[in-house]
């Protein structure tokens, strides 16, 4: 079949897959490309070549220099361009069209706090789907980080968390975009959750008066002493810089 003409749907679970890996494991030894090849009955060559497609339409690949393919469809524009700024209705879709397939879909380690009020009245069925959005969230920001916080460099998987940048509660049109993602270890979560720490417009780290004045020693070692560093940018999804700006504007406690 991998010579078949790509349909919507498949295009639209490459797209999906290619948000949750790495840009340096676009390649058909990959357990999931293999897997997504399975499901839809393709080489994983075939599927490898399209995410390296999909590459090839990502600013944030090709801005460093990184070409990809040159061989993106009319198609894979299309479906690049409709989910930028509807990443609910991408996850939403392509987890029913893979609930479809004999192979269960992978709802495991949801970071994100959830909003109760989402949840008055709503089925299991609800419920796992909105612990599937926070996974997809998850993998999308640590991957294109490399799996390390952006302000400490940590790589310990159990220690990082995918972070909204607009909280989850407050920008439900953000939810899921990865652009409003920042991996961080959970002590620099909660810092930034919390406002003691922020990014300015040239993605610095902030520190905030407060912090500065209460901080003990190790808070001195681990967040005023980051003060006025460079983040280290993802491969992918830079930050939004009005979300950024949001947060500044709005939680951050200069």
């Amino acid at each position: 079949m991998s010579n078949v003409r790509w349909t919507a749907d498949e295009l639209k679970l490459a797209f999906y897959l290619y948000c949750q890996l790495p840009f340096g494991r676009l390649h058909k030894g990959n357990p999931d490309i293999i897997d997504l090849a399975t499901r839809l009955g393709r080489t994983p060559s075939s599927i490898a070549m399209k995410l390296v497609n999909f590459a090839s339409l990502d600013p944030a690949i090709t801005n460093t220099g990184r070409k990809g393919l040159s061989g993106a469809s009319k198609l894979d524009r299309v479906i690049w361009d409709q989910f930028q700024n509807d990443w609910q209705s991408l996850v939403d879709e392509c987890s029913a069209l893979l609930t479809t397939s004999e192979h269960a879909v992978p709802t495991a380690h949801p970071n994100i706090a959830e909003d109760p009020a989402d949840y008055v009245g709503e089925t299991r069925e609800a419920q796992v789907r909105i612990r599937i959005r926070q996974s997809f969230f998850r993998k999308a920001v640590l991957a294109s980080y490399k799996a390390k916080c952006c302000m400490s460099g940590l790589s310990e998987p159990r220690l990082l968390l995918a972070s909204h940048i607009v909280p989850w509660s407050v920008d439900k049109a953000n939810r899921l975009n990865p652009a409003n993602g920042l991996c961080l270890s959970a002590l620099h979560d909660r810092a930034f959750d919390q406002g003691l720490i922020a990014l300015s417009d040239e993605f610095t780290v902030m520190v905030s008066d407060q912090l500065k004045t209460r901080a003990d020693s190790f808070a001195r070692s681990a967040l005023v002493g980051i003060e006025g560093s460079e983040i280290v940018l993802p491969e992918r999804f830079v930050p939004d810089g009005g979300l950024v700006r949001w947060h500044r504007e709005n939680m951050f406690l200069g």
